[in-house]
């Protein structure tokens, strides 16, 4: 699934201010992140031919795709699924569901893989 883009200028953010954010992203994404582990269990219940089936699986499309509209809302970039990116004008403040804080960086060419921890 592709993430929405949204159409508003770049933000940048602070370490501290994408920190303060955070509790706000976390709340955003865990209550998807619920609603989305709910519907996989309902998907692993039903067969393909099932009405429900087709209806379950666009709902947790319609929700990601929620969740990411309001991060971006936010200036938050989404970067795959629960992985948010804070951009910091030289790369990114990074983190991802569930981690506790926002305590990785990684460039605007690396990736998550190659993120480096924030002392």
């Amino acid at each position: 699934m592709s993430v929405p883009s949204i159409g508003k200028e770049k933000r940048i953010f602070s370490l501290q201010e994408a920190r303060d954010l955070l509790p706000l992203v976390k709340k955003i994404t865990a209550s998807v992140v619920e609603r989305v582990h709910s519907n996989l269990d309902r998907l692993e219940t039903l067969s393909e031919e099932d009405p429900e089936f087709e209806e379950t699986r666009q709902d947790i499309d319609s929700v990601v795709r929620l969740w990411a509209e309001k991060l971006q809302k936010l200036g938050c970039e989404v970067k795959g699924l629960w992985l948010v990116d804070f951009d910091n004008g030289q790369g990114y403040y990074c983190w991802n569901y569930p981690e506790d804080d926002v305590d990785h960086f990684h460039g605007y060419e690396e990736g998550f893989d190659n993120r480096t921890r924030i002392c």
